[in-house]
């Protein structure tokens, strides 16, 4: 009689519950392979020096050899079983990845360097998928933490997301036929334009005839002493490209909230005094007035954010997604010095401001769109005498500013220093000199343009005006106002030379 069985089928297990079980992605076959290969052949490492670091090794071991390998690459000594070996032993490192035998095992599996690239990438793919898992498990343990405030914790996530892109993901070596052919589709995309810009427009169309529009990838610093309207110019600037062009702006505003600009905004665009429009003190025509002239702001692709002291991190994770979402085409910062940028300056000020600064550049270039970042300038100004224009060495606290932009535009009203006349004897009351004084890609020159000081709002002067002069290389330039006119009289050379500037009429 058989006997019958007390032993119950064991119920199944789900994948789901072996999650906390499994191996972190690796390929130390891979790693062991590329190893090897760097050290039998010349030169190897050369392929794989700016795909792999240390890190992206799974055994530690093997991140203690490559580092090796790197150390000597800097060095520029030969990388072979020998060197490594010595390198390793100077380290006292030696017999902990396995002594000289286990170098020797690293050559014996691979006869070559033919597939080490390819190998590299597998390896590097894994270290980011480990990355991956390492930052999703700290963002679900601090979810967890109710002390955590969500809005923190969604900008520690995004964070440390993008850190692991930026740090991993990098741009391949384009060859110049590519790069011809994406060039000469872009002068012929801006010829088909009729303002014949190849960048975004300010608006201003004699700045426009110096700088083609802000050309994406730029770094522009627009600086000047306080109260010169340098907020009043990037957000007449802001209002003219999303308004008349209708391209997205984003806006990031350090100094003044965000119902402040749009006031300002308001106020620019009715021409109604300030004061009554704060306090709503407006008559029934003014009520009419104020209701129709901001329809056009109200529909217009302005985003503005006035978190103050923002960091550098969280203003490039906000800038991306900004450009994923509404896909901005340009980005202005007011302003720079009020920026944080890494913990680790030490209180070092000029260090911290010349890392926003490569950020910033960095952020243009990553984006592909202008960046436009307002700077304060130093007392030098005050205390030089004669006309008070300022230059490249006032740009306060770091060198590396004027080093990183493309453009640099000074914004000089000579009035405010109680400079009435130029030396002419033309008035400069209610006038603000633009001035170019860096341009990498371009003339540097300088425009004058009207401030209406009640109103904050910059504007061009009337057509009866002089025309424009600029500078390129030492020659001078007369530039007619009119876009279409200037490309027109660009096929003369008898019509871009031997002209004689007018005066300036008092404004």
């Amino acid at each position: 009689m058989a006997l019958k069985s007390n032993l119950q089928p064991s119920p199944k297990i789900s994948d789901s519950s072996l999650d906390y079980g499994r191996i972190p992605p690796q390929a130390v076959d891979l790693e062991e392979a590329v190893l090897g290969a760097i050290m039998l052949e010349r030169d190897a490492v050369l392929s794989v020096l700016d795909i792999l670091k240390p890190e992206s090794f799974y055994k530690e071991s093997h991140q203690k050899i490559y580092r090796s390998i790197v150390d000597l690459s800097m060095q520029e000594k030969a990388i072979d079983i020998l060197t490594v070996t010595e390198e390793l032993r100077k380290k006292k490192e030696l017999e902990e990845i396995g002594g000289p035998l286990y170098i020797t095992q690293l050559t014996s599996k691979v006869a070559s360097a033919a597939h080490l690239e390819f190998h590299a990438r597998i390896i590097q793919q894994r270290y980011i998928q480990r990355e991956l898992i390492r930052v999703s498990s700290s963002i679900q343990k601090m979810a967890y933490d109710e002390t955590i405030d969500v809005d923190d914790l969604l900008d520690q996530a995004e964070s440390d997301l993008f850190d692991i892109a930026e740090g991993n993901i990098k741009k391949e070596t384009a060859r110049i036929n590519v790069l011809i052919k994406d060039a000469l589709h872009q002068i012929e995309e801006a010829a088909k334009r009729e303002d014949h810009l190849s960048g975004v427009p300010s608006g201003y169309t004699k700045l426009d005839r110096i700088t083609s529009g802000w050309q994406n990838s730029d770094l522009i610093i627009i600086a000047g002493r306080p109260s010169m309207g340098k907020t009043a110019f990037v957000l007449s600037m802001a209002r003219n490209i999303a308004v008349e062009h209708n391209r997205p702006v984003a806006f990031f505003s350090l100094e003044m909230s965000s119902l402040q600009l749009v006031t300002r905004l308001i106020v620019s665009e009715t021409e109604l005094p300030s004061n009554r429009i704060r306090n709503g003190r407006l008559e029934e025509y003014e009520w009419k007035q104020l209701e129709y002239k901001i329809k056009s702001l109200v529909d217009a692709p302005i985003y503005i954010d006035d978190t103050p002291a923002i960091s550098i991190f969280e203003l490039r994770a906000k800038c991306r997604r900004l450009k994923i979402q509404h896909h901005v085409e340009m980005i202005i910062i007011d302003y720079l010095q009020l920026m944080t940028g890494l913990g680790d300056t030490k209180g070092n000020r000029e260090q911290e401001v010349s890392t926003i600064s490569r950020a910033l550049k960095s952020i243009a270039k990553e984006l592909d769109v202008p960046v436009v970042a307002l700077s304060q300038l130093n007392r030098s100004v005050e205390l030089r005498s004669g006309n008070k224009r300022p230059q490249l060495s006032d740009l306060r606290e770091s060198g590396a500013i004027e080093q990183d932009a493309d453009l640099v535009l000074f914004i000089h009203r000579p009035e405010k220093y109680d400079i009435f006349e130029d030396e002419k004897g033309n008035s400069t009351i209610g006038l603000a000199e633009i001035i170019v004084a860096k341009h990498r890609n371009g003339p540097v020159g300088e425009i004058t343009l009207k401030f209406k000081d009640e109103y904050a709002k910059f504007s061009e002067l009337d057509a009866l005006q002089p025309l424009l002069s600029t500078q390129s290389n030492g020659s001078a330039v007369t530039i007619k106002s009119k876009m279409n006119e200037d490309y027109q009289s660009d096929q003369s050379d008898d019509d871009l030379t031997g002209t004689t500037e007018p005066e300036v009429p008092p404004y």
